[in-house]
């Protein structure tokens, strides 16, 4: 009984605050609504390029675009003959539009001639450029490990002091290399550059990521690839002709992203 008792005393008392409640219809006065000033915050875009920005910071660099990707490279200063025309040439656009025309899976990939542009299936292709070579720079500590930028030119028969095509130029791709053969190319180099010599960390770069040992100090390397080392991959795998022209055209386009260098 007791239990009951509490509980209707209980729902009489509920029952008179709803009532209250419920007489009184007015609402309780709220705070004017003032309009809220929002400060946009600028949001930071990322700079384009800036992961490759950070890789050899000191030199000057250039987006190499196809259909399969991109490849950004650095220019070395210690070859600025070939740096300063290679900057040159991207930043007239001169190379848009040119193709990949002769690639060779396990060696590189070539391109640059102007005569490729819009050039037909059956074109012969490899002769043209901007009607002048660049002199032969040389340089013991560059090398052609994969991924690097070198000048193609034409064959000693008829260029004995081994200048560069002035447009003309390949990207390694090549194979890896034993320490027996890498004396056996030392050999070769030192006949005509006495005390020739690999370091170790060349000798290290050719077995363990490879290149085309056997074309240097005899073409002038200025470059390499930094951002990119697959796309070579899927261009020099691809089906040629007997000219090592890719059945499937591979039209290049560049921009140059940093023209400054130290």
């Amino acid at each position: 009984m007791k239990r009951l008792i509490n509980i209707s005393v209980g729902c009489i008392i509920a029952l008179v605050f709803l009532n209250a409640s419920g007489c009184e219809n007015k609402k309780a006065p709220q705070p004017e609504q003032q309009p809220v000033s929002v400060i946009e915050q600028p949001v930071e875009k990322p700079q384009p390029y800036a992961e490759a920005l950070k890789i050899l910071p000191d030199l000057a660099k250039v987006k190499i675009a196809t259909k399969y990707g991109d490849m950004i490279v650095a220019l070395y200063n210690e070859t600025p003959l070939h740096r300063d025309n290679f900057l040159k040439l991207a930043s007239e656009k001169y190379y848009d539009g040119l193709l990949f025309h002769r690639c060779i899976n396990h060696f590189m990939i070539q391109g640059g001639d102007p005569q490729s542009r819009g050039a037909s299936p059956s074109a012969m292709l490899g002769n043209g450029g901007p009607g002048y070579t660049v002199p032969a720079e040389f340089h013991p500590n560059l090398i052609h490990k994969r991924g690097a930028l070198c000048a193609a030119r034409q064959g000693d028969q008829v260029n004995p002091k081994k200048e560069s095509s002035g447009s003309q130029f390949y990207i390694v791709q090549g194979q890896l290399w034993t320490d027996m053969q890498l004396s056996q190319i030392e050999t070769n180099i030192g006949s005509t550059m006495p005390g020739f010599k690999y370091s170790e960390e060349q000798k290290q770069l050719y077995k363990t990521i490879g290149g085309t040992a056997q074309l240097d100090m005899n073409y002038s390397v200025y470059g390499e690839v930094i951002l990119g080392l697959n796309v070579i991959d899927s261009i020099a795998s691809l089906r040629g002709n007997q000219a090592n022209r890719p059945l499937s055209d591979v039209v290049m386009s560049m921009e140059v992203i940093q023209k400054d260098h130290k």
